[in-house]
């Protein structure tokens, strides 16, 4: 008989991050800068899509290439510039809004 007791198994996704990586606050800022790259990549797409706008089509609105809107919308990039979003917001004909939000800290499970 083992007094060791039984591993519980998770799914939660910060949970496995924490216990592969550790529950440092360098870590924890990591992994939010990631998640913001992410965010703002999938609302560039997202805002494309409703538009109907290809790559190409938004590069040309906005002043730029294809291959500037690609690497825009990947969520490794980390270079977006406020003047480029604000140049993909008017050939959208949206706006920029810029908030200082709490930032989100891992959850121990």
């Amino acid at each position: 008989m083992s007094n060791q007791k039984p591993q519980k198994h998770t799914s939660d996704a910060l949970a496995l991050v924490e216990e592969l990586t550790g529950k440092g606050q360098e870590m924890a800022d990591l992994i939010e800068q990631e998640r913001g790259n992410l965010d703002m990549a999938r609302k560039i797409y997202e805002l494309r899509a409703k538009a109907n706008l290809s790559q190409a089509a938004l590069a040309r609105k906005v002043g730029t290439t294809q291959s500037v809107i690609s690497r825009l919308e990947d969520a490794d990039y980390d270079g977006h510039s406020l003047e480029m979003l604000r140049r993909i917001a008017s050939a959208l004909e949206k706006r920029v809004e810029i908030r200082f939000l709490p930032s989100r800290k891992l959850h121990h499970a």
